[in-house]
Formats: structure tokens, sequence, C-alpha cells
């Protein structure tokens, strides 16, 4: 492990589409990462992933990182997460989605915040990648503004923790929302946001966007029923009634579109499945 500064976990299912887009910003990392190995789990593949992640080895090889792809019969995203751990050697751990592409600078600023013996979690600043369809759009102009996101250290698709940080818990529980239960074993004091940006799609169309907005809402009532005390430090702004005026109008086709998926997700319950983030 002393030999590994950081390794990068990525779970994929069925990622071909963005797999090999993830792989070359990490490989176009740039400043002071230390020594670096990439884990993509793939878990449950039917497509082309895994040989897309091997075929980047060599790259990484020839920067003096390593590249890894396991291969596991299994599907499920906790499953590929505590995978990636067990087989993980370095000393701060990445936690990355396969559709995320980060900018050059990202490995080498967590690395840094991540730099102390005290328990830290950091992240990148969150960009919503352009969408395709006008919905999706529309509504990405107003969560973006939400105080939540303005409020930073998101971590929606990246976060990092040290070896401290990663004392907090111990295998990846069974949850919907991996992300909000890591961030919130976190205090806001102990989380960080680097400056360089990750571009993270949004789902398209409407009913999508309902699918996925129902899976989150789901995630967090299950941590406030399973885990109540990770909720002390949330730390976030409320969204208030005169936050809803102001988006109203400033972005009002969007407001629209935000609170059509609003009312759809509160007309129907979460599905039992687990869904995808996409």
């Amino acid at each position: 492990m002393a030999d590994i500064d950081l390794s990068v976990i990525i779970p994929a299912h069925d990622e071909e589409a963005w797999i090999a887009r993830c792989l070359a910003a990490l490989l176009a990392q740039q400043g002071d990462t230390g020594t670096v190995e990439i884990l993509v789990v793939a878990n449950a593949c039917r497509d082309r992933t895994v040989a897309i992640a091997e075929s980047h080895a060599p790259a990484a090889a020839a920067r003096g990182w390593t590249l890894r792809v396991l291969d596991l019969a299994q599907g499920g995203k906790i499953l590929a997460l505590n995978a990636g751990d067990q087989a993980a050697r370095g000393r701060a751990r990445i936690y990355l989605d396969a559709d995320i592409a980060c900018e050059p600078q990202m490995l080498a600023q967590l690395r840094a915040a991540l730099a102390t013996d005290a328990p830290r979690y950091a992240t990148g600043t969150l960009s919503v990648a352009p969408a395709q369809s006008w919905v999706t759009r529309a509504y990405a102009s107003v969560w973006r503004r939400l105080p939540f996101v303005r409020g930073g250290a998101v971590g929606a698709g990246l976060f990092a923790v040290n070896v401290a940080g990663r004392a907090r818990w111990g295998a990846f529980p069974p949850v919907i929302s991996d992300d909000t239960f890591v961030r919130l074993s976190f205090t806001p004091a102990e989380r960080i946001e680097v400056p360089t940006r990750y571009h993270w799609p949004m789902v398209e169309g409407f009913g999508n966007l309902v699918r996925v907005r129902r899976r989150q809402d789901a995630g967090v009532d299950e941590l406030r029923r399973l885990y109540p005390g990770l909720f002390a430090n949330e730390g976030k702004a409320p969204l208030t009634k005169a936050d809803l005026a102001r988006l109203a109008l400033r972005v009002p086709l969007g407001f629209l579109v935000y609170l059509a998926v609003h009312l759809a997700v509160r007309m129907r319950p979460p599905a039992a499945d687990w869904t995808r983030g996409r």
C-alpha cells in the first residue's frame, strides 16, 4: 500500500458508452498525482465495458500507473464498491462513476486535499454536462441553482477519502444512496470541494428525470430510517419559499419543469428495485 498514493475505484455496469471517456480523462491528469492505480469493477456487464477498459491498461502503464479490471459475474453497485475496496492498495480512495469526466487537475487537487492525518472527504466542483433534451436542460437550469448544489461538496458521482476518513465506516452498506451515506459520515468542516470541475450527465427526458428523482428521494428516506444520526452532519441550507420565488422569476421554464417533476414524484411511490442514475 505504501507505494500507491491514490486508488480510483470505478463501478461499471454496461458502461461501454461512457467508460472510454472516463478513463481517457483520468489518464490525461496533470500535476502531482503521485502513484495511481485505477480499478474498474465491471459487474454483470453484457457489453464491451471490460474490453474497452482493458484496452487503456497500456496507457496507464506508460505513466507508471496500473489499471486493473475486476470482472464480476454478479451485478450491483454496492457489491462493486466493496470488491474494489478489497482490491485497492492506495492510501487514499477515490470513488468515481463511469459516466464522469474529470478535468486535468482533479487527482492532484484531491490528493493535496486529503494529505492530512485528520479525517477528510473531498470532491470536485460539480458541472452538469450539456443535455440533449430541452426538458433536461430546463430542469438542470434550476437544479444547479439549488442551495444544496450551490453550497458545494455535493459529491454526486465523485468522492474521495483519506485513510482516516475511510475508517469512518466498514464495508459499504446495502443502501440506495452510497454517495450521500459517505458525505454525511463527515461534518461540513471535514468536507472539501476542490476547484477543478467534473462533468456529470443528467438523464434525458421527463420520465427519466422523474424516475431518478424518485430513486434519490427514496435513498434519502432510507438513510433517515437506517442512519438517522448521520443527518446531524447535513449542513446544507434549506430550500425556502423565497428561494422558490427567485427561481420562478429567474428561470420560469426551468421552474415549471422542476415543479412538474416534483409533483410527479409525489404522485407515485418509488419502485422496489434498484434503478440506475442514468
